[in-house]
This record gives C-alpha cells, structure tokens and sequence, in this order.
C-alpha cells in the first residue's frame, strides 16, 4: 500500500462561473466568476484556455480619462483565506475567436491555471445576451 502523504495543494474553489450568450457572428464571449481561496498563501490566475475559443484572455477595465477600455493583464491576485470577483464592467475572462457562437443554457468547459493551486477545470454556464448577473443555478 502506497500511505506517502501528498503535498497540500492550494485550496481553490470557482464559483458561479458563466459567459453571456454571443450574437450570430460574434468572434468574442467576457466569462465570469468568483474565485475562492481557502488556503493561508494568495493564488494568483495566471492564464486560462476553452476548446471553445481560439484563446482565452485575462482583461480589466480601467478608466482613461472618460472613456472606459478594456486591456489585458497578466494575472488576478487572489488573497489568502479571500476571493477575487470577476464580473461584468470589472475584471474578466475574455473568450477570443470562438469556435461558434455560446447559445443560453450550454456549459462551456474551461481550464483556469494558477501559480500555485495549476489547473483548476470549470465548466462555464451561458447566460442571457447582455445579462448582468450569472444565470440561475443549473442542479
């Protein structure tokens, strides 16, 4: 019997994770959720990937001036025994050339990668064209 303890990996956990429904034509999806991290170390997301889009991108809004744009960034700082929200007009994930476009109601699958924790898989709820909140929980 193998009894060898494991090294503690970072405790991770995504929650409400979903992407707004795309337009016919559309090459973009923003991807939202709330990261929790119950481990005594921060975390940081450093990267994500879908086989639903060619790339996945991690973006911020800031302010230039009275217009508000949208710029990638290399990470998200999660905090120790905290969370990070991503959320519509804030930080989120942007879905890059997608294959076809995300109808409400379909999971998209999503592979997150964190310094510490690695890989984190998520399957990604499409909500409404436009919507602000995340869909309703699927049980």
């Amino acid at each position: 019997m193998l009894c060898a303890a494991a090294p503690a990996l970072a405790q991770v956990e995504i929650e409400n994770p979903w992407v707004r429904a795309t337009a016919p034509g559309a090459a973009v999806a923003g991807g939202y959720m709330t990261i929790r991290n119950s481990d005594a170390a921060p975390d940081r997301l450093i990267g994500a990937s879908s086989p639903a889009a060619a790339r996945v991108e991690l973006h911020v809004h800031v302010r230039e001036g009275e217009v508000m744009k949208m710029r990638e960034v290399k990470g998200y700082d999660v905090p120790a025994k905290g969370a990070f929200e991503l959320k519509p007009g804030g930080a989120h994930l942007m879905f890059m050339q997608i294959k076809r476009p995300f109808a409400e109601g379909e999971m998209v699958p999503v592979t997150l990668k964190f310094e510490r924790a690695g890989e984190v898989r998520a399957e990604f709820q499409v909500g409404r064209l436009g919507a602000a909140a995340p869909p309703a929980h699927k049980h």
